[in-house]
């Protein structure tokens, strides 16, 4: 499949409006790369991420700079145990024409009607509040009182997660979780990197981020995603890749029949080969690469296999067990 000469050019502006991204980043985010790539990633897939670290790593002020690096609307959601759904998606009140003292209910919309909505700590909240932002993230609509509202678009779900304190906190169930394209670990910086942040953030200096990109502009873009080519044999490979993890199925491993009690369903397979084409248009390239696929198969799919007894009485994680099916795939793929 060859792009016509107006993608091609629509790509080289894609890459560019990439780096312009990463630079205004730059002003107030120090390192973590590889999170800004896969957050970028997913925001030109139109998809969803849920970002996992110890508290202190700057997720928030990753996102609300993101926000307002790409001039969309943003906002916060502190998850708490108290917290109700209509806290997120809004309520209807009544309210009284003084004029002619005629009663009517009008919607007053919550917070999930923005562009981007951060989740904060999603896991400290009841499975009934998590539920309420399940409609919003698959239909990019909310029901109040059976009236259906659309919520602008684009629209992006960016939740965060405390890996520690797991007491009293209420762990997202498969399904849900398994509506974030992406689970992005955010980890402790070098100390170089450090350094950089500490002086940084105690010399009083402020860094204001120019607005990069519109809201037109990110859901154009994300339309030339989709049209970037992905050949046959790679995506045969991300399929191939997901049905390893399958427990019981004729192409699982040792290493799966060992260490995992579940594995990934086909949202993985497409969710990878969109992501690679997103992340492929983000480098200026016309086409998918088998590198796209293997540097976003963790994040797909860390989320969406379960490991068992097994895995943690060894210290195997769902990483380790991913790494090991890629170079297997990948050598497979050569031969």
């Amino acid at each position: 499949m060859t792009l016509p000469d107006s993608d091609i050019e629509a790509i080289q502006q894609l890459g560019d409006a990439s780096r312009r991204l990463r630079a205004e980043l730059g002003k107030v985010i120090v390192g973590q790369d590889a999170v800004v790539e896969q957050l970028l990633v997913a925001l030109f897939a139109r998809g969803h991420c849920v970002l996992v670290g110890v508290p202190g790593l700057a997720k928030t002020l990753l996102i609300h700079s993101l926000a307002d690096a790409l001039s969309l609307d943003f906002s916060r959601v502190q998850f708490t145990p108290d917290l109700m759904p209509a806290d997120i998606t809004g309520t209807e009140v009544i309210q009284e024409d003084k004029a002619t003292g005629h009663r009517e209910f009008r919607f007053l919309p919550g917070p999930v009607f923005a562009n981007i909505v951060l989740a904060d700590e999603i896991n400290r909240t009841p499975p009934k509040t998590q539920a309420a932002l399940l409609e919003a993230m698959q239909e990019k609509q909310v029901t109040v009182g059976g009236e259906r509202h659309k919520l602008p678009s684009p629209f992006f779900v960016l939740a965060t997660q405390n890996p520690i304190e797991q007491e009293g906190t209420y762990p997202l169930p498969e399904a849900q979780l398994d509506r974030f394209m992406f689970m992005v670990k955010v980890d402790y910086p070098t100390e170089s990197e450090e350094l950089a942040i500490v002086k940084a953030t105690t010399s009083g200096a402020q860094h204001a981020i120019e607005s990069t990109l519109t809201a037109e502009d990110i859901l154009s873009m994300s339309e030339l995603v989709r049209r970037v080519p992905c050949a046959d044999h790679l995506a045969s490979w991300a399929i191939k890749l997901v049905r390893q993890t399958r427990v019981g199925a004729a192409a699982a491993p040792e290493v799966v029949e060992r260490y995992l009690s579940w594995g990934a369903g086909p949202r993985a397979s497409q969710f990878l080969v969109l992501a690679a084409k997103s992340r492929a248009a983000l480098a200026g390239r016309h086409c998918v690469e088998l590198d796209d696929l293997k540097a976003l198969a963790a994040p797909v799919l860390r989320h969406r296999i379960v490991t068992n007894f097994n895995a943690e009485a060894d210290g195997v994680s769902a990483d380790d067990v991913i790494q090991t099916l890629v170079d297997a795939t990948a050598a497979e793929a050569a031969a």
